[in-house]
């Protein structure tokens, strides 16, 4: 069986047990985020598999008081043994999710991480009711085909949302993950509040913390709402609220529009937790992790972006440099950022008409 280093954890891979060390950044992150927001508590580790998150949990970030969970066999042994290598005290259970949250002895966390292959649709309801005021949730989703619009039936069936399926996909399927969040959260009096969201490789993780009360759960609610794309010339508009009229027409060239959602609309992060993040020494450690973060931490965080390649594309143009782009836009008085959902794309105040008319400006110089 294969010895793994990973951060401050020394593990073994057991026979047909998983291990991704792809998702190491995943895992980088998550040890950034929780330092950054000074956790501490009891956390639950519900997919355990080798167990290497729980240790780093531990290790990296001080918790002393876990309970991790695998519902293969295997992969618990493998997962205990570990933990013990590392001089740890405690162990993986053997248990799914389901029947760990609903059992007498589950008591309420602090944190809870769910790392899930696929959805993790039919595990947050149960989790809610081992969570509390101030728990932190991080929550990952691998079926990015589904929140992506690939498989928009099933998004539907799943989330209650319909999917985008254009350049905009991995944000808005991070908005509609945050929104299935917080509808279930709802139903518990919980308010959701986004700390950090990352769409990355194949999958979608967000960090949040819940808030006890009914007008917290409300307030969250009222953050959601539909958006609106143009397939002709690249615009978009969006609506928080539960019964909205959005227009059929464009309003910057006239085509038809198709509206998406629900989806949440609000802020997809926190700025002092990015910073801490950004500043935390681990950070300049932690590579692929550190490369998005520092991309996250300089995104001007509102709803959707522009594709430039998309925009050039309609215009019938070829391609334009990005930073001279930018730099016109703020020149005008515009704010605009890169974005991690596309390596060519920028958040920006400015309308689709004033982005592509400064893309011809640019053509023309």
């Amino acid at each position: 069986m294969p010895a793994v280093e990973e951060g401050s954890a020394r593990i073994v891979v057991g026979r047909g047990v998983f291990y991704n060390p792809g998702m190491r950044a995943l895992r980088d992150m998550s040890v950034l985020f929780l330092r950054a927001t000074n956790a501490k508590g009891r956390l639950l580790d519900c997919t355990a598999a080798t167990g290497v998150r729980g240790i780093r949990y531990a290790r990296e970030a001080g918790f002393r008081d876990i309970v991790s969970l695998d519902i293969n066999a295997a992969a618990a042994a493998n997962a205990s043994a570990n933990i013990k290598r590392n001089g740890l005290v405690f162990e993986c259970r053997n248990e799914s999710v389901q029947r760990f949250c609903n059992g007498d002895d589950a008591g309420q966390f602090d944190v809870i991480d769910l790392d899930p292959f696929g959805t993790p649709v039919p595990h947050v309801n149960d989790l809610l009711k081992v969570s509390k005021d101030g728990t932190l949730l991080m929550i990952t989703a691998t079926d990015t085909a589904v929140l992506c619009g690939a498989h928009a039936s099933a998004c539907l069936k799943l989330y209650g949302s319909k999917p985008m399926h254009n350049e905009l996909c991995k944000e808005s399927g991070i908005r509609i993950l945050l929104n299935f969040v917080i509808r279930s959260s709802a139903q518990f009096n919980f308010g959701v509040e986004p700390l950090l969201s990352v769409s990355d490789m194949h999958y979608m993780r967000v960090f949040v913390r819940l808030h006890a009360g009914a007008k917290e759960a409300l307030g969250s609610v009222r953050q959601c709402g539909f958006a609106s794309f143009c397939g002709k010339c690249r615009s978009f508009s969006y609506a928080k609220g539960t019964a909205l009229l959005l227009g059929a027409e464009c309003g910057d060239c006239g085509a038809g529009t198709e509206a998406f959602g629900p989806m949440y609309l609000g802020a997809l992060y926190e700025k002092r937790v990015v910073e801490r993040m950004v500043g935390d020494d681990g950070m300049q450690k932690s590579g692929r992790a550190g490369s998005l973060l520092a991309r996250i931490h300089g995104e001007l965080d509102a709803p959707f972006f522009y594709s430039i390649p998309r925009i050039t594309r309609t215009l019938r143009m070829s391609s334009v440099p990005m930073d001279n782009l930018i730099e016109r836009l703020r020149d005008k008085g515009f704010s605009v950022s890169r974005t991690q959902f596309d390596k060519d794309g920028i958040k920006t105040d400015a309308g689709a008409k004033t982005v592509a008319d400064a893309i011809r400006g640019l053509g023309h110089d």
